[in-house]
């Protein structure tokens, strides 16, 4: 068993390297590449596969919900080879903040929701799968991908619990928070009807 010391240099390598994966600012680069423009001027100026979306391009817009979500299931695997289910947790909430506030974008991130299903499917799929039936289940009848994300992200750590994957539940209850604060501006427009809705060009 590590001492008390190894432990927590691992830890903190898997934060770092957490970190750092969840900075990655995918949608910027695929928008790039793929001769979209500068995304941080399209639509809400966010860098998520939502906001990619309203540049018209559905593949660019699943590319990186794909590619945000690896990247915090990655941090997740190099936590759980390096230390075990705590370090894994520490490698979620690491690459939840890089993605949310990367130090290469003067910390203006995304919202967090592709990474979190990465991070949540990555630690107990169960809760995950559960987390994704809500969201699909509430953008088919809303169209809101915000409300969508606000109910996974607030039911997904009851749901883990009941799935007999309750070493989430702390854990899921920070990153539901994180994501609580990163849409509080959607929330405002929920509540006065003015929030745009999924496929809508317009910010």
């Amino acid at each position: 068993m590590p001492s008390l010391d190894v432990a927590g240099n691992i830890l903190m390598m898997v934060a770092v390297i957490g970190y750092l994966l969840g900075t990655i600012p995918a949608g910027i680069l695929l928008a790039r590449v793929m001769g979209l423009g500068d995304l941080r001027s399209i639509g809400s100026g966010n860098i998520g596969a939502t906001n990619v979306l309203r540049t018209g391009s559905k593949k660019a817009a699943a590319l990186t919900l794909l590619l945000d979500a690896a990247k915090g299931a990655a941090a997740v695997a190099v936590g759980y080879a390096m230390g075990g289910e705590l370090a894994a947790q520490v490698g979620a909430l690491a690459a939840m903040v890089g993605h949310c506030f990367p130090i290469w974008l003067r910390f203006r991130g995304g919202k967090g929701v592709a990474t979190y299903f990465g991070v949540i499917f990555a630690l107990a799929w169960p809760a995950g799968l559960a987390a994704a039936v809500i969201w699909l289940a509430t953008a088919a009848v809303g169209r809101y991908s915000s409300l969508a994300a606000l109910l996974a992200a607030g039911w997904t750590p009851i749901a883990a619990v009941f799935l007999g994957q309750g070493q989430i539940f702390i854990l899921g209850c920070i990153l539901g928070l994180l994501i609580y604060a990163r849409h509080w501006a959607n929330i405002q427009r929920l509540r006065k009807g003015t929030e745009t809705k999924i496929g809508a060009k317009s910010a």
